[in-house]
């Protein structure tokens, strides 16, 4: 999985909450220089599959994103981060115990609408200008705590635009609160149902969609 090039700590763990209420907003005007794809996604759907070598089917869920460098940046950075938090206090990191036979299936099922469809992490760390350069992404986690009523996929790396704050908790050797720098990141909340049984027919549903600093 890509990684940023700086170190990032989640708002989420410093404050407990997963849900993107409780994150700080972006700027309402983006500072000169600040820059945010366009996205476009389709709501999260659940694959299962019998993995080679194992006895048992495993759940994945996943999100396919249509990103877009519509920005004045001729080649924009992308490194993404995209986790899964619970409102039962889990946090899945994109691609965790995901074999590749998985993003194959999901491709296979998509071929039709998505014929050029990438996993992400195979997806260039740059995004060209223009919507001859648009790119589909699947994003893929593992499947979650079957006692959460409520999932928000966090999906950072489709903008610059950071904010830095002091650490709650953390201090330096002469007590000055340590920072922790935020990225402006794009939070999706659904209801889960909160039935484990019926698991295999459960479809999320839409709650929100917001920009927060994480």
């Amino acid at each position: 999985m890509k990684r940023a090039v700086v170190a990032i700590v989640s708002l989420g763990m410093l404050i407990g909450i997963g849900t993107v209420l409780s994150y700080p907003k972006p700027a309402v005007v983006s500072a000169i220089g600040d820059w945010t794809l366009e996205v476009v996604y389709e709501n999260p759907q659940q694959i299962t599959m019998k993995l080679p070598g194992e006895e048992q089917a495993r759940r994945f869920w996943y999100i396919i994103l249509i990103v877009t460098n519509n920005s004045t940046m001729t080649d924009a950075p992308f490194y993404p981060s995209c986790e899964l938090v619970t409102d039962t206090f889990k946090t899945i990191q994109a691609g965790t115990d995901t074999p590749r036979a998985v993003f194959d299936a999901i491709k296979l099922r998509h071929q039709g609408r998505y014929p050029f469809l990438e996993a992400l992490e195979d997806v260039d760390h740059k995004i060209l200008q223009g919507q001859d350069h648009t790119r589909d992404i699947a994003i893929i986690w593992p499947d979650f705590d079957s006692k959460a009523g409520l999932v928000t996929f966090f999906l950072a790396g489709l903008s610059n635009e950071t904010a830095v704050i002091d650490h709650p908790i953390k201090v330096d050797s002469v007590g000055i609160p340590q920072k922790v720098i935020l990225r402006k990141t794009l939070g999706l909340e659904y209801f889960t149902g909160g039935d484990a049984k019926l698991r295999a027919q459960t479809n999320l549903t839409f709650k929100s969609k917001t920009w927060v600093m994480r």
